[in-house]
């Protein structure tokens, strides 16, 4: 897209963006402040948060933010208009990525990923809905994953998860029809975030920079595009595969090797990504 169009869109709006202390949602922080938008970054690490908000500098805000607690989500976006004025664009980022073997997997960690993916999602909708309703427009960025749409052995949950958030986003933009308000929904692919540490990734789909992710979100935000599959290649085999029986896609998971990324995994590599989000060991 045009990035003069981009900087037109954008300049002066308010964008709002979860899960912004590091990976995709501080790339998408950074790109929007990049085209003249005031952000205002939130994110459960407040230092981290606070130290990436520094480094924008200029009109940037940089909150303690906890998706799954709508006091906290409401304070985040009272700070947001107190310093800037109404959100126009939320882009609902936040989430954790648990793998390996689903019966490993202790139901206390499970919680906490559809708390924070599910609703962390849901409740960031609920508080800006009626502001934007209101004014006649807004737009909301939920980010999901490929994997809601493709099987990932040993990603069970989080899959799960991103299936529910690309099903919730189509759903609210159907409801939501003729307020003002858009609503876009991102797939990408691997991305070389901390999600997927010690993870061998996929063949034949190079892994994605968050920097490539956000250039795109801030294009689907001006554009009001519904989907955006990264690379667009994925969203061809998810629109493809359904037709396809479950035999082939099973050989085809298989082909790319989709079908072990997430139970293969190198658990050093990953230790500290792991502890972050609240996995206590890894399996035997």
């Amino acid at each position: 897209m045009n990035k003069s169009r981009i900087t037109r869109t954008l300049s002066g709006k308010v964008v709002a963006v979860t899960g912004a202390a590091r990976g995709i949602g501080l790339a998408t922080a950074t790109a929007s402040h990049r085209y003249g938008a005031r952000v205002v970054l939130g994110d459960i690490d407040e230092a981290e948060v606070k130290a990436s908000g520094a480094r924008l500098g200029g009109d940037v805000e940089a909150v303690r933010l906890d998706v799954t607690d709508e006091d906290s989500f409401a304070a985040f976006l009272r700070q947001a208009e107190s310093r800037f004025g109404a959100v126009d664009v939320l882009i609902n980022n936040a989430g954790i990525m648990p793998i390996g073997p689903f019966l490993d997997e202790p139901n206390a960690l499970s919680k906490r990923a559809l708390d924070i993916n599910v609703a962390g999602a849901v409740i960031g909708m609920r508080a800006v809905l009626p502001a934007m309703i209101a004014r006649g427009s807004g737009h909301i960025v939920n980010v999901a994953s490929i994997a809601g749409k493709s099987p990932v052995p040993g990603g069970l949950i989080y899959a799960a998860s991103k299936a529910a958030v690309i099903s919730a986003t189509e759903t609210a933009r159907v409801e939501f029809a003729g307020t003002g308000v858009s609503f876009t929904c991102v797939l990408p692919s691997f991305t070389n975030t901390d999600l997927i540490s010690g993870t061998t990734g996929t063949k034949f789909i190079a892994n994605l920079e968050p920097e490539q992710v956000a250039e795109a979100i801030v294009g689907a935000v001006v554009a009001r595009k519904p989907d955006l599959y990264l690379p667009a290649a994925v969203g061809v085999i998810a629109r493809t595969q359904p037709l396809l029986g479950r035999r082939l896609r099973d050989r085809l998971n298989h082909l790319i090797g989709a079908d072990r990324t997430f139970l293969v995994v190198d658990h050093e590599a990953r230790g500290a990504y792991d502890a972050r989000i609240g996995v206590t060991a890894p399996p035997d």
